[in-house]
């Protein structure tokens, strides 16, 4: 079985719950998801299984859609709402969704952001999380995000109380971003400590939330129409398409060094396909030699 799929990760589960999940499911190694997705989150997290593992990467790499929800009011160690609150501060009456909706447009575009102590993410070979769990907070490199677009989806500040007061807003980012953080940084904007109460990723690269299959779908749906539930791999790659005859397929399906089309020179990488639309290969443009393309990724 290879393929990708497009699972509706629910609350209180790792990225790699699911994964050890769906190795039980469909009763195979080879699985992999693609790219953490926290755990308090939900919504779309394309899963790989078999051959498709090999591009658990470049779907890792491809943007992400989300809705979340803000308060302001309070941070927590963990940016969101599980952890413990260690700064407060009351919001005040004057604030309005007007200002709020300003501060939003104050970072679309290229943004540098500092990864939160709890995260996967690695400095001297350890994870950040494994330094928060330890009581230590050490520094971290800043990195650039790009925020493609954001917009506010409440049509009113909803006050729970002095020090909690909410608002929704849908973003398109690059991968790597961190929507908490995104949160803290926008509560800052405002003049308020701030975090993340709610998030759901409603697109990854290719797959919408409404192409989603939950984790109880998959165990129960019958095993010969488990696939009616896998999306191919080409499917679930954005990349251009490079279509080839028989008598050139095995060039390709050999990973050989090969001129450039025509009309391929302005993209960077190619997904291969023979003519029964399979997926052969990708091939990237050649970082030496000008007018060849070599491969990425070659499947047998």
């Amino acid at each position: 079985m290879n393929g990708v799929i497009p699972l509706c990760k629910p609350k209180g589960l790792t990225s790699h719950d699911c994964v050890v999940q769906i190795r039980k499911i469909l009763k195979t190694k080879k699985v992999g998801h693609t790219g953490t997705l926290d755990p308090e989150a939900e919504g779309v997290l394309p899963i790989c299984v078999g051959k498709a593992t090999k591009i658990a990467s470049l779907l890792t790499e491809q943007e992400k859609e989300y809705d979340a929800e803000i308060s302001l009011g309070k941070q927590t160690t963990t940016e969101d709402q599980v952890g413990e609150v260690v700064l407060e501060e009351s919001v005040n009456t004057s604030l309005t969704l007007t200002d709020c909706q300003h501060a939003l447009t104050m970072f679309q575009g290229t943004i540098e952001q500092t990864p939160p102590m709890y995260s996967a993410v690695k400095v001297n070979g350890k994870k950040l999380y494994e330094y928060a769990r330890e009581g230590q907070v050490i520094d971290r490199p800043s990195r650039k995000v790009n925020i493609h677009d954001i917009s506010m989806l409440s049509d009113k500040l909803s006050w729970y109380n002095h020090d909690d007061v909410r608002f929704s807003f849908k973003v398109l980012c690059s991968s790597g971003t961190y929507i908490r953080t995104l949160c803290v940084d926008i509560g800052k904007y405002l003049g308020y400590p701030a975090h993340m109460t709610h998030l759901i990723r409603t697109r990854a690269g290719s797959f919408h939330l409404s192409d989603t299959v939950s984790l109880s779908e998959l165990e129960y749906i019958e095993a010969d129409e488990v696939h009616t539930k896998i999306k191919t791999m080409s499917e679930a790659l954005q990349l251009p398409v490079y279509t080839v005859s028989p008598d050139v397929e095995y060039r390709f399906k050999h990973g050989q060094v090969l001129d450039i089309p025509t009309d391929l020179n302005t993209a960077s990488m190619v997904k291969v396909l023979n003519q029964s639309d399979e997926l052969i290969a990708i091939y990237q443009m050649h970082p030496t030699k000008d007018g060849k393309m070599k491969p990425f990724k070659v499947f047998q």
